[in-house]
């Protein structure tokens, strides 16, 4: 008997075949997925590196770089300061305040670089430049030292007045080196600094740091620019030391420094030297005297004592170590700007080029100060008199901080060379400082009115 053939008696299927296809299957589609992202990668990386190519070209249409008066320097920059516009600074809008505000209003006016723009000296010397036709441009890095929304004041008023402030570091040097590129400053006027003598002993570097390292970054730029700038810089009274010859004049020794901020001070005329020697640039030190005013700083004392007597708090009034007056010569802030301008209209040409000195520069330093020094004493009775308030008085001595008994200048030298007269005695200033700080802080007090009462 023949038997027949079931279906469902035969063998299992083999499966084997089919999972490997359906593994090999799984590896292809692995493998397309892969090339697909990578393909879409380069195909975004190309689309960004076109949409770049596009804005940097819509830059260059919209925003030419500055000439000077050979065109020349604006070809070789061009490139530079629009990548750099584009990847460090704030671009194109940042770049054109930039350009307008360094722009002088009037054909023969300056182009200035201001460091410490949003500082007290800085931000009246900006308004000065600005009001009679330069270009000025300041620099500043709003730091907390002191407080920083009466900084933030001083740049909304220089603002009012077309004065761009920008944000940054003198450390940052590719920050400077883009300003440089972007305006061919013709002149700059440093002011940026670690200021107050006694805050070197809490924070010693921060000296270092702006007034030594952020001074000689400032001159390692301005002396690689084509064409060189003239620079005036700050330095201060404090370099005198422990001099005894009154008043201070220029000749005097100055390698007695009483202080760490008067050492970097000092520091900065040697450097100042350097750079003059050795790369042919024009540098003067403008030493200033206890600088006082309207705007002024709140580490000053006149300053926080007017603070103090209003609210009722007692004020500590320095003598020296042998109960004898200490004393400064106290110089209104007026008198200074008209200094520093003096300075700056005095200033000859750089001679260097790329880093190169081709011939001898002007190398200068003066004394800016009141030549009346005024006792601590007679500073508060003014101010008791302003301010119609006896202060509550703790008389004690000057610790040993680096602080100096007695300031007196000498400017006979300023003004042979610039035609620098102070004008303005501590009562006069002291009046217009009390009448700004009873407006700006908006104290509605007896104050107010006797200077209301007294105008004229």
């Amino acid at each position: 008997m023949q038997m027949q053939y079931h279906p469902a008696m035969a063998s299992p299927p083999d499966t084997s075949k089919t999972s490997k296809l359906e593994r090999y299957n799984s590896y292809l589609r692995r493998v397309n997925s892969t090339k697909l992202i990578a393909a879409s990668s380069k195909l975004l990386f190309r689309v960004t590196l076109l949409i770049a190519l596009l804005l940097i070209f819509f830059f260059t249409i919209n925003y030419p770089p500055v000439a000077d008066s050979s065109g020349n320097r604006a070809a070789v920059h061009a490139t530079n300061h629009l990548l750099s516009s584009a990847f460090y600074g704030g671009g194109a809008s940042w770049e054109k305040h930039v350009r307008l505000s360094s722009t002088p209003g009037s054909r023969n006016g300056m182009s200035v670089l201001v460091t410490g723009a949003g500082g007290f000296v800085g931000s009246h010397c900006a308004l000065a430049l600005k009001k009679r036709g330069d270009g000025v441009l300041g620099l500043d890095n709003f730091n907390s030292y002191y407080d920083p929304s009466l900084k933030r004041a001083r740049q909304k008023l220089l603002e009012k007045h077309q004065i761009f402030i920008v944000e940054g570091d003198l450390n940052d040097a590719e920050l400077l080196k883009k300003l440089f590129d972007i305006v061919p400053f013709s002149h700059v006027l440093h002011l940026a600094a670690q200021a107050g003598v006694r805050y070197a002993m809490q924070n010693p570097l921060s000296y270092v740091s702006s007034n030594v390292a952020g001074f000689v970054n400032l001159l390692e730029v301005a002396k690689a620019a084509d064409p060189q700038p003239a620079i005036v810089w700050a330095s201060s009274s404090s370099v005198y030391g422990l001099n005894t010859d009154s008043p201070f004049s220029e000749a005097d020794r100055t390698d007695q420094p009483a202080s760490l901020y008067a050492a970097t001070k000092k520091a900065g005329e040697e450097i100042a030297h350097t750079y003059n020697h050795i790369y042919g640039l024009s540098l003067t030190g403008l030493r200033f005297f206890t600088v006082y005013g309207p705007w002024g700083r709140p580490d000053m004392a006149y300053f926080f004592f007017t603070k103090d007597m209003i609210q009722g708090k007692p004020i500590n009034v320095y003598v020296t170590q042998e109960d004898k007056e200490v004393a400064r010569d106290f110089t209104y802030i007026d008198d200074v700007v008209k200094g520093c301008l003096g300075a700056l209209d005095t200033a000859e040409k750089s001679t260097g080029s790329g880093g190169k000195k081709k011939g001898p520069a002007q190398l200068r330093v003066y004394n800016l100060g009141n030549t009346s020094p005024v006792s601590v004493r007679k500073l508060v009775a003014i101010l008791e008199n302003l301010l119609n308030i006896k202060a509550k008085k703790n008389v004690i001595k000057m610790p040993r901080n680096g602080d100096v008994p007695y300031t007196h200048a000498n400017v006979s030298l300023a003004y042979r060379d610039f035609g620098y007269k102070p004008t303005t005695d501590l009562s006069s200033g002291l009046r217009k400082f009390v009448k700004w700080y009873v407006s700006y802080y908006g104290i509605q007090s007896r104050v107010k009115k006797e200077l209301d009462s007294t105008q004229g």
